[in-house]
Formats: C-alpha cells, structure tokens, sequence
C-alpha cells in the first residue's frame, strides 16, 4: 500500500503536469487544489527538488513547476522516491535487498519466486504509467 506522503507526492506531480510550461504554481494552490496539508506538502516538493523531478522559482511569480517532461517522469520513480521498495517482499526488490528471517532456501522457494513475478509485473506497468498518461487518463475520464 502507498503511503500518504507517496499518494500526496503523486497527486501533485499530476497537478503540475497538467499545468506543464505554464509557469510555476504556488505551493498553497497545489495544496488548496489538492487537499494537501501545505506543511507536509512543502517537505514533499522539497524532497522531489532535491531529486531533479521538480525545480522552484523564488520570489513574485515564483512556485513549483516540473524540472522534467511529463513523459518522463513514471510512477516507479515517484514510489522509490517517497516509499522505497517497488517490491511486496525484501527478498525480492531490487534496490533494497535484504534475505527474508524465515526463508531455508532461496533459490527453492515458491514464495520469493510468485513474488518475483510480481514484483517485475508491477514495474512493467508502474514503468509505462508517466504523468503524462495519467494526465490523459484524466482527461478522457472526465468526458
């Protein structure tokens, strides 16, 4: 399950891409739009800044706006970044390995295995779902 922090992140970086060249957004309009506590909301842009998705603008006319395409921000990236493991099961994530306490035998198990399996089929699709397909899923859902 995503976190609330992660959702907010995500919520927000749609916000943005639908606004995408329009120049930066004020971090209370995201917030008010997308029913985010503007505390929680400053250390989350914050955060995505730091990792090159995002880029602000201070002073009058200043805010937040997408660093990078809409294209090419997915929403694996977005999970990692607020949440870490993509994965159900340390035993099976790529990035953030740890052998499970209970596991005899990893190469036998059955568990790790249909959760490997798992594990790929959500980066598959996690990986082709960018902000600016779901900008469009939007879209096309809203008609």
């Amino acid at each position: 399950m995503l976190s609330k922090k992660c959702k907010y992140a995500i919520h927000a970086l749609v916000y943005l891409a639908e606004r995408y060249q329009q120049g930066p957004v004020h971090i209370q309009d995201i917030a008010e739009a997308q029913h985010i506590p503007k505390k929680f909301l400053e250390a989350i842009l914050l955060e995505m800044r730091n990792a090159k998705i995002l880029h602000s603008k201070k002073g009058k006319g200043g805010g937040y706006y997408l660093y990078k395409k809409p294209e090419e921000v997915n929403l694996v990236e977005i999970i990692r970044l607020m949440d870490g493991a993509i994965s159900l099961l340390p035993c099976v994530s790529l990035n953030y390995y740890e052998r499970c306490d209970e596991c005899v035998n990893e190469v036998t198990c059955g568990i790790r295995d249909a959760f490997t399996g798992v594990r790929d089929e959500s980066l598959k699709l996690l990986s082709k779902s960018t902000l600016a397909q779901i900008v469009k899923r939007q879209r096309e859902l809203a008609k």
